[in-house]
């Protein structure tokens, strides 16, 4: 019995190229964004340096730029989720107003630093969960919805104080906003916001609630039918959002040690446009917590930078202006490339 004859090896066959390791295409996708994000947050802190270097380049001025960056921060995060999942939430700035009047009521501070905090957690998440179900589960485009909530929000934080200022008496909370309670150099409001940060990064990478809002941002009705409860994610994201305006609402208490109704003022736009200039697609689909987070570091550093120089407010707001615009080019850019 004849055995079959493999044909014969084209010995003139082309060798395939070894490919470039997989992280290289990963570095040249993913982490240019950031890379560049940390050239333009590196060159800002020269430029400080140069301008004012006795000022800027201070401990206590870098402590500072920090710790305002923090309670935006904290809102950024929250807001980079919904934008993910191709919402968008601009009642972040008077949810926290309303959780910092609500938390700082005499009342409530009568029940000290747990009551505070649990507080200003609560009316956060209750904002968050009025948004979610009316997003969810009320068929509301959510541009109407959390506007809504922004006057809603804004008129009962007036309500309550009457338009005047509440000043926090408890001890314990207004001892995180000393010196003596900083951490190797570090204020304790940095270090919430940088846990705050890790988890988010966590979160929207590491677990299955974060594949779904990638999911649900890129093609709700492909999500669907992929088996994920679109409406009950977007509601659980509105919930998230509403809990970083709580936690955000307490370190501005911790910062100012009162609480105003008009606290928050313009956050909103800070955090969507920090999280814009860190690489989130406003159509959703796509985004950062580092990238947003950086986006907030860059916002205040020029803040800080413009401040130490003398220069007025509305050349600040002109020079974010530009920066949102270049960034959103930047993505149209990349995205036609892609």
């Amino acid at each position: 019995m004849t055995q079959p004859v493999s044909p014969p090896r084209d010995s003139t066959a082309t060798v395939p190229e070894d490919r470039p390791p997989a992280w290289r295409g990963l570095l040249a996708r993913a982490d240019v964004r950031t890379l560049s994000l940390l050239g333009v947050l590196a060159a800002l802190i020269v430029v400080g340096g140069i301008t004012k270097p006795d000022e800027f380049l201070d401990t206590r001025n870098l402590q500072l730029v920090l710790t305002q960056a923090s309670v935006v921060g904290v809102v950024t995060v929250g807001m980079t989720f919904v934008i993910v999942s191709g919402g968008i939430d601009l009642s972040v700035g008077a949810i926290v107003a309303l959780a910092s009047v609500w938390a700082t009521t005499v009342a409530t501070q009568e029940y000290g630093f747990a009551g505070i905090l649990f507080t200003a957690i609560v009316v956060g998440v209750g904002c968050g969960l009025v948004n979610g179900v009316l997003i969810a589960y009320g068929s509301m485009v959510p541009f109407i919805a959390t506007l809504a909530m922004l006057a809603s929000a804004r008129g009962l934080a007036l309500q309550i104080t009457d338009g005047k200022t509440q000043i926090v008496t408890v001890p314990s909370v207004l001892d995180l906003g000393e010196r003596d309670a900083y951490v190797l150099g570090i204020p304790p409001l940095v270090l919430v916001f940088a846990v705050v940060t890790v988890i988010g990064w966590l979160v929207l990478n590491r677990t299955t609630f974060g594949r779904r809002t990638v999911a649900v941002g890129g093609n709700p009705e492909a999500a669907r039918l992929a088996g994920i409860d679109v409406r009950r994610q977007r509601l659980y994201l509105y919930l998230l959002s509403g809990l970083c305006c709580g936690i955000a609402a307490f370190l501005l208490i911790v910062l100012s040690g009162s609480g105003q109704n008009t606290n928050g003022n313009l956050y909103e736009l800070d955090a969507i446009a920090a999280a814009i200039i860190g690489g989130t697609l406003l159509t959703g689909g796509r985004g950062t917590i580092t990238g947003s987070v950086l986006g907030v570091l860059i916002f205040f550093t020029i803040t800080n930078i413009f401040a130490l120089n003398n220069l007025q407010s509305d050349v600040q707001q002109i020079a974010k202006g530009a920066i949102i615009v270049a960034a959103v080019l930047v993505q149209r850019r990349t995205a036609s490339t892609t």
